[in-house]
């Protein structure tokens, strides 16, 4: 980071001691992004700019911030900008990151691997080989199948997605079980019957499956959501917190992903995390998950914003409204 500096006039016997430069407005800024205060943030990193706008660490900072307000195509923009007047290395990795939070991961593969040829000891060298990590991981789990399967799995997956999300679990569970044996390499289904089991009162069979899959695949985000739940809910906080600890390190690519990851912190009184993971959601992508809603309500009445709170509940019965049957978050 830049040291703060400033620049001393003397006008006969008045001395004006300091007069702010670029580097005092970029650490002003990066002081509020740390604090979290965005908008103010990005106030102090456009004087920044306005003061040296051939500063690339400047302009790639107001980036980070506006990736962290959801502003990823912004973010690029001003990144493009850097890369046309300097190669500062640091910019393909930033845009490798923002094209995966958009869900272009053919872009993102591109900037990371870019990025890695050209440090591959950088600053950012382990970031990048996660995110291509996570990216082949989200490959991964794309299966191929035919039309007529995609359709017919597709009836499945929204009906049991209906009453998942009503928490009709019972309904749910014949649903899943006939979904599974259809279309047994596909992989969700079994996690959403291990959680519908659970719920539906067998908790040691769900328990049971889970440790299972996770045997198969330590890295599991299905696995690690529903394990830090069970244990919750059985009130064996130390295994929960177990998951819960390994859950803090993902940050998956999808919003139905993320919104996964949000919910379960939420649903294990891990409000301020969850807060943050649920801020970093597009709501468009979302708006059909009832517990989108029901949970972002509930944290941000759990963290002290009983105004938000109010204002996702109201959103989330007008759009789903068999939330208006349920107690709300202050309850």
């Amino acid at each position: 980071m830049p040291q703060v500096t400033g620049q001393i006039k003397n006008r006969g016997n008045n001395i004006i001691p300091y007069i702010p430069d670029g580097d005092f407005y970029f650490t002003k800024g990066v002081e509020a992004f740390q604090n979290r205060k965005f908008d103010i943030a990005l106030k102090w990193m456009k004087k920044a700019i306005e003061q040296k706008p051939n500063e690339p660490l400047f302009q790639c900072q107001m980036s980070v911030i506006y990736t962290e307000i959801g502003a990823y195509h912004a973010a690029n923009q001003l990144l493009t900008n850097v890369l046309q007047s300097s190669d500062y290395i640091d910019c393909y990795y930033l845009i490798a990151n923002n094209y995966a939070h958009l869900g272009l991961l053919t872009d993102a593969k591109k900037y990371a691997n870019t990025y890695l040829d050209k440090e591959p000891e950088g600053d950012f060298s382990e970031d990048a080989k996660q995110l291509l990590e996570l990216i082949e991981i989200d490959d991964d789990e794309v299966e191929d199948f035919d039309l007529e399967d995609e359709d017919e799995l597709l009836i499945y997956q929204e009906t049991a997605f209906f009453h998942m999300e009503k928490m009709e679990w019972e309904k749910a569970l014949p649903i899943i079980e006939e979904m599974i044996t259809l279309f047994p390499e596909h992989q969700l289904p079994k996690h959403d019957y291990a959680q519908a089991l659970f719920f539906s009162g067998q908790t040691e069979k769900a328990i049971e499956l889970e440790h299972e899959f996770i045997e198969e695949d330590p890295r599991s985000l299905y696995s690690l959501t529903n394990l830090a739940v069970f244990y919750y809910e059985l009130n064996d906080i130390e295994k929960c917190n177990k998951y819960i600890q390994s859950l803090l390190n993902v940050y998956p690519i999808h919003e139905q992903q993320k919104l996964r990851v949000a919910v379960t912190l939420a649903r294990t009184a891990n409000y301020n995390e969850a807060y943050n993971r649920f801020r970093s959601i597009a709501k468009g992508k979302v708006k059909n998950h009832a517990s989108y809603y029901r949970w972002y309500s509930i944290t941000a009445f759990h963290i002290g914003e009983p105004a938000k709170a109010l204002q996702y509940w109201k959103e989330g019965c007008n759009l789903h409204p068999h939330l208006a049957n349920e107690s709300g978050p202050w309850n």
